[in-house]
């Protein structure tokens, strides 16, 4: 006799408390402050872009001259007489003949400055000249074709720098004009910090953020934000002085004219208009709670360490951060919040040192960190690092610095593959509750399609069913400029006027509205299994490949560990792959050989290899069944740090572990790769280096996860399918002894999985609502193939 399926939620039974779980990350990527969510609509305002900051970069960049009706001038960057040494360079028009008048057009960001019809844009610059005082500084927005649509004139009556401003308001609707300054006159005219913002900004607050991307990062209603990033907080230079500096909070407040540029890691320039003032406010007004991480003293980039002795300003820097936020307006750093116009504290409970840090030099310095915050601010949560994978030497390193200094959160990242997602769905369950707690600071599937946001989805359910384990999770990267892109998937994209959230970030949304304050116990009865018995050993194409370095290799031979068959894959003798500079130039590089193929499904196959030039190693593809599905070992991976296992899947790759590895020139290298069924180990010289097991999702027939809010006393209850098919099962409240449930219903389903969201159908995949009223305590529910579903018992 069949019994229906059925999905029990014991209301009575409370668990783990669900705390913060679900908040944002932030990373300055993808021009997401600059051109982003930072309102300002002039790019290189203060002439400070440089080829520091990209090799094409120049101070000029994002401007043109402009001469009109015969007017003729020299435009040049001056840094003689600057604003402030932090920000030294300027622009000089030098008017040789006034014609129609001449001077600069800044160009913005994308196709050009949005302006809307009736909107206000208030302009500000500051200015000097050395003659002509009479004459006017006239300042338009333009069309592209030299059409007006908004004017304000501005006397320069001083040779001394002097701040002007402005409200200009658009006669019309224009995604592509142009800001242009013009002037008559002789001598010479003096500009930076050249300004325009829309005047309304999220929350109408001047020099302020984007109001729409603003609001769908309040639609989320995040309970936390991680900031300002993760490479670029510790990629630079080590004197916070420097063009190039580490990110450094000190930089970032203040007036913006005193604020340095600095190089962004993502290759472009980035103004620090958005600071770490205004980060704590746009927290505080969109009800998250600030996360900050700062460097820890150390460059993985570019192996930049400060010595040990010279740590106290670093430690200092986090020590004054903390006061700036919650520090009273007695004390030295509170006393400059509240003249920044913030008198109340900000009220920080995280702080984050280093991200994504591997290597023994951050694991050194980290717990000098530690005690010096513990020490003076006790109560708050102090987060460790554990490296950009989800697995290996380094992740273990995070750890074992994690337990034995006690650091409150380990911050974890990894963006694989969907079907990584769905396989390591249990990955925390056996996470001890006493340990500290993991931060999954960045994770995300790779793509924004609807399968992506499903697989997350299946993925979060595990994520707060091990609330034990897991204090914070946040999917990365955030934003996209669609013209400016860096790194994807990204949960939010957007171009200078538009913007729209993906299907992962309604996923999150669903996520975050409906999270609940503490874990109730939900079971599975009667639901049958998906097939998942389906045997897939690792066997396939077996290749060599290089990119940009110089290789001999030789002894390449084929184990079979099941019966000892030896397959010898080259003659012994020794071949080169050589990719080098001069190789291309040449037109005669070899990047790859291709080593046949095996049906084996137990195998080791031995090399000895030795690099002759170039910047790093090479790949060794194993279990290759097209271009799109293989397993690599990287051997001297990125920058040549590196020894990874990867398995890619539809073109998706995932690191499966990783351990720092160096190749060097000339040496000789014996290595060897076992495949046992799906476990995979590696040696380098006889070391193991590498260990790990590929393995594959197995389906449940349902993912699932139950809540309680306190607030309104509502039973929450999310039902992910990722199956093809549909899936009827009973939902039982048990212990809720009501004559009717009112329930309101959160559905994603209905769609295609390789559905996505565009700026013409920005909603395509979100959530559709509804309500059902129903007798009793349980009733049937056909979860339909695909689909994420959130209830919420009234």
């Amino acid at each position: 006799m069949s019994t229906q399926p059925a999905l029990t939620v014991r209301t009575k039974e409370r668990g783990a408390e669900l705390g913060d779980l679900f908040g944002i990350f932030f990373e300055d990527l993808n021009h997401a402050a600059d051109g982003g969510l930072y309102a300002e609509l002039v790019q290189n305002r203060s002439f400070e872009f440089d080829p520091i900051d990209h090799p094409d970069y120049h101070a000029f960049m994002g401007w043109e001259k402009v001469e009109r009706g015969g007017g003729q001038a020299e435009a040049t960057i001056g840094e003689s007489q600057p604003i402030n040494s932090r920000n030294p360079h300027y622009a000089v028009i030098d008017i040789a003949a006034e014609g129609n008048g001449v001077g600069l057009m800044n160009l913005g960001f994308n196709s050009g400055i949005p302006v809307k019809q009736g909107d206000r844009y208030l302009f500000s610059v500051f200015a000097r000249r050395d003659a002509s005082f009479h004459e006017p500084l006239t300042v338009t927005i333009e069309g592209a074709d030299g059409t007006v649509y908004g004017e304000t004139v501005i006397e320069v009556k001083s040779a001394d720098w002097t701040k002007y401003e402005a409200v200009i308001t658009s006669a019309a609707t224009d995604m592509g004009s142009r800001l242009v300054l013009l002037t008559k006159g002789q001598g010479k005219l003096y500009l930076d910090m050249v300004s325009l913002f829309p005047e309304k900004t999220y929350l109408k607050r001047p020099g302020g953020l984007r109001e729409d991307i603003a609001k769908l990062l309040a639609d989320l209603k995040p309970k936390f934000m991680r900031f300002p990033g993760g490479c670029l907080v510790h990629d630079g230079s080590l004197n916070p002085d420097d063009r190039n500096s580490m990110y450094r909070w000190k930089n970032t407040i203040g007036p913006v004219e005193q604020r340095p540029a600095r190089r962004n890691n993502w290759r472009y320039n980035q103004t620090l208009g958005l600071g770490y003032y205004e980060y704590f406010q746009l927290c505080e007004d969109i009800g998250a709670k600030p996360i900050p991480i700062l460097p820890g003293g150390y460059d993985p980039h570019h192996n930049r360490i400060v010595p040990i002795e010279e740590l106290s300003p670093w430690i200092q820097d986090a020590l004054d951060l903390i006061e700036f936020a919650n520090g009273d307006a007695s004390t030295t750093w509170g006393a400059i919040r509240a003249e920044l116009g913030h008198p109340e504290p900000f009220g920080l409970e995280y702080i984050g040192i280093g991200n994504e840090e591997v290597g023994e030099p951050f694991f050194e310095r980290y717990p000098y960190f530690h005690r010096a915050i513990k020490e003076k601010y006790p109560a708050m949560k102090v987060i460790n690092s554990s490296g950009p994978f989800a697995a290996g030497t380094e992740y273990e390193r995070g750890w074992q610095s994690a337990r034995e200094h006690q650091s409150d959160l380990v911050d974890e990242h990894y963006y694989s593959s969907p079907e990584w997602f769905l396989a390591n769905y249990h990955r925390y369950d056996n996470f001890k509750a006493d340990d500290p707690k993991v931060f999954l600071g960045e994770y995300a599937s790779w793509g924004n399609t609807y399968y992506n946001a499903l697989a997350e989805a299946a993925y979060m359910t595990g994520l707060e069913k091990n609330a034990h384990a897991v204090g914070l999770a946040c999917y990365a990267p955030l934003l996209c400029n669609v013209d400016y892109v860096n790194w994807k998937p990204d949960m939010i994209w957007f171009n200078n006027h538009e913007v729209y959230g993906t299907p992962n970030y309604y996923v999150q949304q669903l996520f975050m509205h409906h999270q609940g304050d503490q874990l109730i116990t939900i079971e599975a009865s009667g639901l049958e299994a998906a097939p998942n018995d389906i045997k897939m050993p690792i066997n396939g194409g077996l290749s060599l490949e290089t990119d940009r370095c110089s290789f001999r290799y030789w002894d390449i031979v084929l184990v079979n560990n099941d019966n000892g068959e030896v397959k010898k894959l080259n003659s012994g003798l020794p071949c080169t792959l050589s990719d080098t500079e001069e190789d291309r130039r040449n037109g005669t590089p070899v990047k790859a050989i291709d080593l046949g193929e095996t049906d084996w499904e137990n195998y080791t196959i031995t090399l000895k290899a030795q690099r002759m030039s170039g910047p790093k190693g090479f790949n060794l593809k194993f279990g290759q069944t097209d271009e799109k599905n293989k397993r690599i070992w990287e051997f001297g991976g990125w920058q040549n740090q590196d020894s990874i296992i990867a398995s890619h899947i539809n073109g998706r790759g995932s690191v499966l572990t990783q351990s720092l590895f160096n190749v060097e020139d000339h040496k000789e290298y014996d290595l060897k790769l076992e495949v046992s069924g799906r476990r995979i180990r590696a040696w380098i010289n006889g070391e193991l280096i590498n260990e790990t097991e590929d393995t594959l999702p197995v389906i449940e027939p349902l993912y699932y996860s139950a809540s309680y809010d306190r607030t309104t006393g509502d039973t929450i209850v999310k039902v992910v399918n990722v199956q093809d098919n549909s899936v009827n099962a009973d939902v039982v409240l048990e212990d809720l002894q009501k004559p009717y449930l009112n329930v309101d219903i959160h559905e994603m389903s209905g769609h295609s999985l390789d559905d996505e969201n565009t700026f013409e159908a920005p909603d395509r995949v979100s959530p559709k609502q509804s309500h059902i009223r129903v007798p009793g305590n349980r009733f049937a529910y056909d979860f339909p193939k695909h689909s994420i579903t959130v209830f919420r018992v009234k």
